[in-house]
């Protein structure tokens, strides 16, 4: 069931529309770090959109983020994720090479799974330190990831896998390590991970992905 107007966080371009990137939050919630990636973002030229997988509820420690996690209905976050790629498709300029996803953590997962059930829309894929199992052969894709050098939460058996089936389903694919980072890095407010040469040089990296991936943000 999707909805007309899904809970989210809306940012618009300075010249009101532009090409669409759909941002998919952490296991914290849409909190402000969230928010803040969506106006960032739009300052580049975007129109951002991030649904709000948790409707309402944040997390600001890691057990509270394991119960929500946890308790989130896998087909309910598909459908607000769903009805969120429309709205981010009738707001951004239409035409063009489809929309971007960009996943945090638990996002990640989600916008991998966007990526191979809307194939016709999802044209590039970022992810910050999160991978997903999957079949990828349907997806027309090029994905971009993030990934931190110690991470107990996604180890890299698992990123390495994920590299490997996406470049087996024929997929441009570029993953980058980033030495001496853990979970979380590019994230301000977890101050136990951040790391701002790294969150730094991951950003910049995400701009010029987008912009070869998606047409010219006018921003």
């Amino acid at each position: 069931m999707q909805h007309q107007q899904p809970e989210g966080y809306l940012a618009l371009p300075p010249a009101g529309t532009g090409p669409g990137v759909l941002v998919l939050h952490a296991w914290w919630g849409l909190n402000e770090t969230a928010q803040a990636v969506c106006t960032r973002l739009a300052a580049e030229g975007y129109v951002v959109f991030a649904p709000d997988l948790y409707h309402g509820q944040l997390a600001t420690t890691v057990a509270e983020a394991e119960r929500l996690a946890e308790a989130l209905d896998g087909q309910q976050a598909r459908a607000d994720v769903a009805a969120a790629v429309d709205l981010i498709a009738q707001r951004a300029v239409p035409g063009g090479r489809g929309i971007a996803v960009v996943g945090f953590s638990l996002g990640a997962f989600y916008a991998l799974d966007l990526s191979v059930a809307d194939p016709g829309r999802v044209s590039a894929v970022v992810l910050f330190y999160g991978t997903g199992p999957g079949d990828y052969a349907r997806s027309r894709a090029a994905y971009l990831g993030h990934f931190a050098e110690k991470d107990p939460f996604e180890p890299a058996t698992n990123v390495d896998w994920l590299e490997g089936a996406l470049r087996a389903a024929g997929r441009p694919v570029t993953f980058y390590r980033y030495p001496g980072t853990g979970h979380w890095f590019f994230e301000p407010d977890r101050t136990d991970a951040y790391d701002e040469a790294a969150a730094t040089l991951a950003w910049e990296r995400t701009l010029a992905f987008l912009k070869e991936s998606l047409p010219s943000a006018s921003g």
